[in-house]
């Protein structure tokens, strides 16, 4: 308690966050939705009431946050502060998500999936979410080879390295049968991982490092079956012993989401090997591990100017190297290879525009363009807005990350659609 109550009184630097809201059967944005926020520490009393716009989205609120000096070395002092939510929106149940982590100078951006209220059937359990794992204590993992055997029965299915749509999270250890299995689109599992393992406030080079390392742990674990090959229906748990954290509802910051957007299909490889490499790590702190990367030493070194690939080398070999998968299921069209931008245009260009105007539909900031394959000034109009509402570089240009993010959002919104 005593770190608690220091916690509240040392929070003089500010911290933003951004809520969105969509509805969980059609992905349709909930607008007016009714935020109301409050210190963990003092839950009665509400420090701001905000609403969701057309496109189910809040503006930035500041928040107050520790110094950011507290999660940049491990100290007793908890580097961010604690707020409650709850969200309400007629025609929904009520949310609630307790323990959002605002860091200072970073946006949190907390999505929100509302349920339909359906009269005597509610379904409605709060939220908490846990504390980070820098922070808390939780199991240090269990070592494993970083290559699985290729030539044992059922261990392999994939011939390739494919980017996975969704994987399937066991919300505990692989042998709880209790623990809930949770559909989560890949890109999505990284970015709540990386939230969950790294400070969203240490260096860029740093939080490259250590996404990649995520990134090829998991795709590891897609591509050797490696718990459906063991008899069970998942992909990977949330358990910090066998893989990484991941929290329900976790907020997630922008800097480490546009990493994710920018690396989600690359991985760490080695010579002749196929297969991702399983890059375990520990925090270096409390566990050591040796031949494993440090999440503090990664920092460290981060600070000292070595570039993501000198870090991941530093600690797993000079002969480890960032490698890119063949496939990205769920996608309709790969990325050109090229930036499309005013004076593009092509069967890309229309194919994007398309996209672009049936996202529109659910999203009606973003203006209803001309599908005639020319790049122009509407449909770059139309790009910064969706990129400013997916939380992307509003540049007006289709880069790597603003092309797969139109293809993703794409998806979602015309699936949901064939289903109803």
């Amino acid at each position: 308690m005593k770190h608690h109550l220091s916690a509240l009184q040392d929070n003089i630097d500010t911290g933003y966050l951004q809520v969105s809201a969509v509805s969980t059967d059609n992905q349709i944005p909930v607008r007016n939705a009714r935020i109301e926020i409050s210190s963990t520490g003092n839950p009665s009393d509400t420090l701001e009431v905000i609403e969701t716009d057309q496109d189910g989205r809040t503006e930035n609120i500041d928040l107050n946050a520790p110094p950011l000096e507290y999660s940049m070395e491990p100290t007793d002092n908890q580097p961010y502060s604690e707020y409650n939510l709850k969200i309400s929106a007629s025609g929904y149940e009520d949310t609630i998500i307790s323990g959002v982590q605002i860091f200072s100078g970073e946006t949190g951006l907390q999505n929100i999936r509302m349920t339909p209220l359906v009269i005597n059937e509610q379904d409605y359990n709060p939220t908490v979410i846990g504390g980070h794992t820098l922070w808390e204590y939780y199991p240090p993992k269990i070592a494993e080879d970083e290559i699985k055997p290729m030539d044992e029965s059922g261990e392999i299915v994939l011939s390739r390295v494919v980017v996975p749509e969704y994987i399937v999270v066991h919300d505990g250890a692989p042998t709880d049968t209790t623990a809930r299995d949770y559909y989560v689109p890949y890109k999505d599992y990284i970015k709540n991982v990386a939230s969950c393992e790294i400070y969203a406030t240490w260096p860029e080079q740093t939080l490259i490092a250590n996404i990649l390392a995520i990134v090829s742990f998991t795709l590891n674990r897609v591509y050797t079956e490696w718990y459906r090959g063991k008899g069970y229906d998942f992909t990977i748990t949330s358990s910090t012993a066998f893989d990484h954290k991941w929290i329900y509802q976790k907020t997630i910051y922008e800097n480490i989401s546009q990493v994710v957007d920018r690396y989600f299909a690359n991985y760490l490889s080695r010579p002749n090997v196929l297969q991702p490499i399983l890059t375990q790590y520990c925090d270096g702190k409390r566990v050591t591990c040796p031949n494993w990367m440090s999440q503090w030493g990664s920092k460290y070194l981060g600070d000292q100017g070595y570039t993501a690939l000198e870090i991941i080398r530093n600690y797993y070999g000079d002969n480890m190297y960032v490698n890119e998968a063949e496939q990205i299921a769920g996608i309709p069209s790969s990325w050109p290879g090229y930036d499309l931008s005013i004076g593009s245009s092509g069967d890309k260009v229309r194919m994007m525009q398309e996209q672009l105007n049936r996202i529109a539909q659910n999203y009606p900031s973003i203006p209803t363009i001309a599908v005639d394959g020319i790049f122009g000034a509407n449909t770059a109009a139309a790009v910064r807005q969706f990129q400013s509402i997916f939380n992307l570089p509003a540049t007006g240009i289709v880069d790597y990350p603003t092309w797969y993010k139109i293809s993703q959002i794409y998806v979602g919104v015309s699936k949901i659609a064939e289903l109803t």
